[in-house]
């Protein structure tokens, strides 16, 4: 499965404006709740509940939050690119620009960390944060995360929306 069946155009969150790391949660808790039909109480809780664990944070102005949650049945992928970076305690002390959002079901240890894996190994590649650093709209993040994307196989369920 391509990364394609991990987030869908509707994922992609462009030029988010957010002052915390709280406030960029909630906000794509926000977008998440639409996509999956889950609350954005639920996820935000899951995720704040995660960062207290550790930052996700992973470096070179990305974050990859994450949480797995009873309500869902596959894993979903929500990527945003900040406007502006804001601090997210990661591991190498730089703020964050570029957040993928992950979603998985509770019981979906094996397909959570096989697509943790592969979002982390797609972000630690220097020209593809470059470029989507450089895109500024939600047609192109998708484009260039999908192509680069294309060479890695996902073994997992394909997103797909609860909302009407």
């Amino acid at each position: 499965m391509e990364l394609s069946h991990l987030i869908t155009p509707k994922a992609i969150m462009a030029q988010v404006r957010a002052s915390s790391k709280k406030k960029v949660l909630q906000q794509l808790s926000a977008h998440a709740a639409e996509l999956t039909g889950v609350k954005e109480t639920v996820i935000l809780n899951a995720l704040l509940e995660r960062e207290k664990l550790g930052s996700t944070g992973v470096g070179h102005g990305v974050a990859i939050p994450h949480a797995r949650l009873d309500a869902i049945d596959c894993v979903y992928g929500v990527f945003a690119r900040l406007a502006e970076s804001v601090d997210f305690d990661s591991v190498d002390d730089h703020p964050v620009d570029l957040v993928f959002l992950l979603l998985a079901p509770k019981d979906a240890s094996v397909d959570h960390l096989k697509a943790l894996h592969r979002v982390s190994r797609l972000l630690r590649e220097k020209q593809l944060r470059t470029k989507l650093r450089g895109a500024n709209d939600a047609g192109a993040l998708y484009a260039l995360l999908t192509n680069a994307g294309e060479q890695q196989v996902f073994s997992i369920e394909p997103p797909h929306s609860k909302a009407s």
